[in-house]
């Protein structure tokens, strides 16, 4: 454990990466995939905590006004769509029996435990994956502010932002321009300068406020996130 980079992690997975080749919903093989690649940091020696969006089932500005929804509607049925997948999630992860916890901040009681920070860090003092769910609890906050929220609430020493097909952070989106090049170290401070769209500016401040680095980089790559834990150069590194 002394080895690793990084002990404690927050790994943040974007719903599109639980579609798989569907159009909508959740598929059964990215989320194997990513409760594998959990396990293998587990095993490695890392306390992992998770949070997962839910772009998958429903987002919350783009859907809520084809439904007539007001954005606040919109963002909170986005932030039951991600107790879904914490869910499906969990499940993947106890049948490679991995211990895993869903807390929720929004109050449901019959599927997940309420969000409590300490209780949290002690899941993963005992070894026990934690999975964060329903966003910050209120509305107009994304997933990406959740996972900084969180990050920093556990003291986690570094977030792994996992991209659907993207290695890491471009000077533009590379699948729109074929001259956009690959970055492989920036600083906060690039991120909200110049406008890549990587993360929200709001997450982006809290973890420069906290000093805890983001690794952003394809969930798609085998061993990804041991190898970053390793202390490999992977994706992209945020920092100061």
């Amino acid at each position: 454990m002394e080895k690793l980079k990084y002990k404690r992690i927050l790994l943040k997975i974007s719903g599109e990466a639980l579609l798989g080749d569907q159009q909508f919903g959740i598929d059964q093989k990215p989320v194997k995939m990513i409760a594998e690649e959990i396990k293998k940091a587990k095993d490695a020696g890392a306390e992992v905590a998770v949070v997962v969006g839910g772009g998958n089932i429903f987002r919350g500005m783009k859907n809520s006004a084809k439904l007539g929804m007001d954005q606040a509607s919109g963002d909170y049925v986005g932030m039951l769509a991600t107790v879904m997948n914490a869910i499906a999630l969990q499940c993947a992860l106890n049948q490679i029996e991995v211990p895993c916890r869903v807390q929720s901040a929004i109050a449901i009681n019959q599927v997940a435990e309420p969000y409590i920070r300490h209780r949290a860090i002690r899941h993963l003092e005992k070894g026990r994956v934690v999975i964060f769910a329903a966003g910050t609890g209120n509305p107009f906050f994304t997933t990406d502010t959740a996972a900084a929220l969180r990050a920093s609430e556990i003291n986690a020493e570094a977030m792994l932002m996992a991209k659907n097909g993207v290695d890491g952070v471009y000077t533009d989106d590379p699948n729109i321009n074929p001259e956009a090049k690959k970055l492989d170290i920036i600083t906060y401070d690039d991120i909200i300068k110049d406008g890549l769209k990587v993360m929200d500016t709001s997450a982006c401040a809290l973890c420069k406020q906290n000093s805890i680095p983001i690794v952003v980089f394809d969930f798609l790559l085998k061993d990804g996130i041991v190898k970053i834990l390793n202390g490999e150069k992977v994706g992209t590194y945020i920092g100061l």
